[in-house]
């Protein structure tokens, strides 16, 4: 059954500095073996400008569960998470079945 990995990222602290490290995050995030698509999307605010509780989400599809558990363990894995977590902004991680 094809799996997603969706990442929602939390409100940065300063979102301009976010966006540099996102654009690498973004790259890298391509770069996971066994990926068949990736889908980035910036959260709207609220419709009086206030922020929602999640800034960004990164949707990762791969064929299935054991794919996307294999590309996550790989050196491309490891460099893409450890940039994730070192950009200092908490995020939500799901692996999911498509339906």
């Amino acid at each position: 059954m094809p799996t997603k990995i969706t990442l929602i990222v939390d409100n940065p602290a300063d979102p301009a500095a976010y966006e540099v490290r996102y654009a690498e995050i973004r790259t890298l995030a391509a770069q996971l073996p066994g990926l068949r698509r990736v889908e980035s999307a910036k959260v709207w605010p609220k419709e009086d400008g206030t922020p929602t509780p999640a800034y960004r989400t990164l949707d990762l599809y791969f064929d299935g569960y054991d794919d996307a558990s294999a590309a996550v363990a790989t050196p491309a894995g490891g460099e893409f998470f450890q940039r994730l977590v070192g950009s200092g902004t908490p995020f939500t991680g799901l692996f999911s079945d498509i339906e």
